[in-house]
């Protein structure tokens, strides 16, 4: 829904989502001399150039998202970049929007990139993240990914033909911890296939799928409203609607271990349940009343699932500045 220009398509169409505390960090060291360092360290790569102009000529990287950013950013002087993300390797909950976000923001300041104020200076944010990333996947890329890092909290991302507008959505933080259980399933989701053929089907006019739009848009907006009621019987009813849907966009979007999990989830008490991101793996996010939490985590786990400590994250992107005194 979020990659355009399907949203154009669908009138009031926006999405809702809310951040949590698995972080990504971006820490950069000026050098004094040009050489360019990428290191990652939760995949424990890492590679070294010269100059930028060497970086520039090389096609492929070990750690492609540092070394396309730094391409655009083209810092004057030599630099560290370091970068980690506590998320799991494709886990479908936007790390690599996250990572994107930080990396962004960090050589943005670094080399004093002039990017607007306020809100707009982090919807630029949003924008360069964005883009570089699709060139790194080399498919469309959606929108909504990286307002969590942005921001923080619960999200209403309105899709117009004016442009893209994020609303925060006034939810207890604490009410939510208690009703959700986010689960990894060892497997990474596979976005770039799934939103691809999506994509296509609808820009090649499948009608099916345009009505399945019309509804998961319809759901969403349902979904807006519930969230800022804190109508929790309301929320489970839309996702599992949503779920529901989305299974019939694309067939890859679950599999076995994920449709085990959601049984075993719902039968301790997890009133509805969907995959994170664009499915075929990744993680999946139960919901559940509060005295049914510990029930559904340990159902989860006992079929393989790995529980993850996770809460809304009640702050977006931070930017932290230190000079050497030395």
């Amino acid at each position: 829904m979020d990659i355009w220009p399907l949203y154009l398509f669908h009138p009031g169409a926006v999405t809702v989502n809310f951040a949590v505390s698995i972080l990504t960090q971006c820490r950069i060291r000026p050098r004094r001399d040009k050489k360019i360092h990428l290191i990652s360290l939760d995949t424990h790569r890492q590679e070294e150039f010269p100059s930028l102009e060497a970086l520039s000529s090389t096609s492929r990287h070990k750690h492609a998202l540092a070394a396309y950013l730094v391409k655009f950013f083209a810092p004057e002087g030599g630099l560290e970049i370091e970068t980690n993300s506590e998320s799991p390797a494709g886990a479908g909950i936007s790390g690599s929007s996250a990572l994107m976000i930080a990396s962004t923001a960090a050589l943005a300041r670094l080399t004093g990139r002039e990017l607007g104020t306020d809100r707009m200076r982090l919807e630029k944010i949003r924008e360069i993240s964005q883009n570089i990333e699709a060139q790194l996947i080399r498919v469309p890329t959606g929108c909504q990914d990286y307002y969590p890092a942005l921001y923080g909290g619960v999200s209403a991302i309105h899709l117009d033909p004016d442009g893209i507008h994020h609303e925060a959505v006034r939810v207890n933080a604490e009410d939510l911890d208690r009703r959700f259980v986010l689960a990894y399933t060892g497997a990474p989701r596979k976005s770039g296939i799934n939103n691809w053929k999506v994509f296509q089907a609808h820009i090649s006019g499948d009608r099916k799928l345009f009505s399945n739009f019309e509804n998961i848009a319809e759901i969403a907006r349902a979904m807006h409203q519930a969230l800022a009621q804190a109508d929790w019987g309301e929320v489970a009813q839309l996702l599992r609607e949503e779920w529901k849907l989305r299974r019939t966009n694309s067939p890859r979007i679950s599999t076995p271990l994920i449709d085990r999990l959601i049984k075993a989830a719902t039968r301790n008490g997890a009133l509805a349940a969907k995959v994170c991101g664009a499915g075929g793996g990744g993680c999946v996010v139960f919901l559940c009343e509060p005295e049914a939490r510990e029930r559904v985590a340990a159902a989860v786990a006992a079929q393989g699932g790995q529980v993850l400590a996770a809460k809304v994250a009640r702050e977006g992107l931070t930017i932290r500045e230190s000079r050497s005194t030395g």
